[in-house]
């Protein structure tokens, strides 16, 4: 979201915004991994509407043996926002994880 400084708007009070929603992703990690799920680069998209929120998201594999605990910690953090409505997590497969989804400055620190 921009500031009113670079002509942007600003949220009205207690309306929730796709930052809110992204800090609260970051609490979510992959236990295997113990990186969280925007640094890793598994979040796609975050989509506001009013109170209700639905967030596009992928895992490492379609085989990943942490997904359901995954998905379900992404669904329980957005839940826990002030004013929230309804939550609704996607797991969507396109395009496919790589590591170089990972921000760079982790994939930096890891080696990749």
């Amino acid at each position: 979201m921009t500031s009113i400084a670079d002509g942007g708007a600003v949220p009205a009070p207690g309306q929730l915004t796709e930052d809110q929603i992204r800090l609260a992703l970051r609490r979510v990690k992959d236990p295997e991994l113990n990186l969280n799920i925007i640094d890793l680069g598994l979040v796609y998209d975050i989509r506001v509407d009013g109170n209700d929120v639905e967030v596009d998201m992928s895992l490492t594999s379609p085989g990943c043996p942490s997904g359901p605990e995954i998905m379900g910690d992404a669904e329980q953090q957005v839940k826990s926002i002030d004013g929230i409505g309804s939550a609704t997590i996607n797991l969507v497969w396109s395009p496919m994880w790589s590591p170089e989804r990972i921000e760079p400055r982790v994939r930096a620190y890891l080696g990749f």
